[in-house]
């Protein structure tokens, strides 16, 4: 009889200790907590490179529009030589440094060129265009996937304009 009592009572306070409470309760919040750290941080990163690409693509376009000449549409010319500079541009703009590497690939930048009509001091003014596609990759991918996601990718385009001021 004594040891049921005692085993009664050691259940009881077994029942009755906390000793491991917190010990269980960070282990049932670390996932969300992980979570939560992976979208912050892959958050932040989208946005800076998307932020720089942007920049990038700008970039490109301003230069288009310097290097082609004024008279582009009334000479029948085409800005497509000018591509490789173009994306050596763009894809310099979204290399990223050692804190925060670069998770976009510049997958093509194509240049375009418009001759709009309209009451400018030259008619039609050439406009030129810079598509860039672009694909961003997500180290933390795996941490997405733990919590039901699949996206590890993201394909996007970006296409900036600018009036040709011409050399």
């Amino acid at each position: 009889m004594a040891d049921r009592t005692h085993t009664a009572g050691g259940w009881a306070a077994f029942r009755k200790g906390e000793e491991g409470a917190v010990l269980v309760e960070f282990a049932l919040m670390l996932p969300v907590m992980l979570l939560v750290f992976a979208v912050i941080i892959e958050g932040g990163r989208m946005m800076w490179s998307y932020q720089a690409a942007i920049s990038g693509v700008r970039d490109a376009a301003r230069y288009l529009a310097r290097v082609a000449p004024q008279n582009i549409c009334s000479s029948g010319g085409s800005v497509d030589a000018h591509q490789p500079q173009l994306l050596e541009i763009v894809r310099e703009s979204v290399t990223g440094d050692a804190l925060f590497p670069a998770s976009l690939a510049v997958t093509s930048v194509t240049p375009g060129l418009t001759c709009q009509a309209g009451s400018y001091r030259v008619s039609p003014a050439p406009v030129v265009s810079v598509r860039a596609n672009l694909t961003m990759t997500f180290p933390f991918a795996g941490v997405f996937e733990l919590n039901g996601g699949s996206r590890a990718t993201i394909n996007t385009v970006i296409t900036d304009q600018s009036r040709v001021f011409g050399t």
